[in-house]
């Protein structure tokens, strides 16, 4: 490998364009839920009287007819015994160890009126036996995490841009741009946007139970 001498300044790779960083546009993943809930042994009917909601609604879901809440879609696949992170492309490996803007996939979870309240931008290429779970969160203006979650692990976020409200063990912390928090999982948690700009925050989870 020749070195780098004073004379051959290191290239940097250039900006991305806005056009790169636009986000993939999100996956739909009711066809994964309905694989996890057969591979499970679960009825339809099973599966929503654990989790608490209509037949009607898990249907839906499975049928890419309606987004769920992302703390219905926790109880969803925590009752299936997987993770949110399973309903992504699982043959997706990046450039090996690299993860490119705008070549992320994602997935969607309802907010209001069935709109897309959260995203998640999955940032970790090749997630196979990690014991990381990394995501961005994109929040909807008044997009929100629909209720609490709590699960086993630990997890630690940074927010890059907008408002963020966070609930951690009942307790209210109103974060912006710089911010950074980390809490053990088991705590009761939830989150919204309660500004008028989009919000991302990196989300990291270890080990990858949510």
């Amino acid at each position: 490998m020749k070195p780098i001498s004073n004379s051959e300044p290191l290239k940097r790779r250039a900006p991305a364009s806005g056009a790169a960083l636009a986000q993939a546009s999100p996956m739909a993943i009711g066809s994964r839920l309905k694989h996890a809930r057969l591979v499970k042994g679960l009825l339809i009917k099973q599966l929503a009287e654990r989790i608490g909601v209509s037949i009607s609604l898990i249907s839906k879901y499975e049928n890419d007819k309606l987004l769920p809440p992302l703390t219905v879609l926790h109880s969803i696949v925590s009752e299936l015994e997987t993770n949110i992170g399973a309903l992504f492309d699982p043959n997706w490996n990046g450039q090996d160890f690299i993860a490119r803007a705008g070549a992320r996939p994602c997935i969607s979870a309802a907010g209001n009126e069935n709109s897309a309240g959260v995203t998640l931008e999955r940032l970790i290429p090749n997630s196979k036996g990690s014991l990381l779970q990394g995501n961005i969160h994109i929040v909807a203006p008044g997009g929100a995490s629909m209720g609490a979650m709590s699960h086993d692990g630990d997890e630690v976020g940074y927010v890059l841009e907008g408002q963020l409200e966070l609930h951690i063990d009942d307790k209210r912390h109103a974060l912006g741009p710089g911010d950074s928090f980390s809490f053990p999982s088991r705590l009761a948690h939830s989150y919204r946007n309660p500004g008028s700009e989009v919000t991302r925050v990196i989300w990291i989870n270890t080990p990858p139970t949510f």
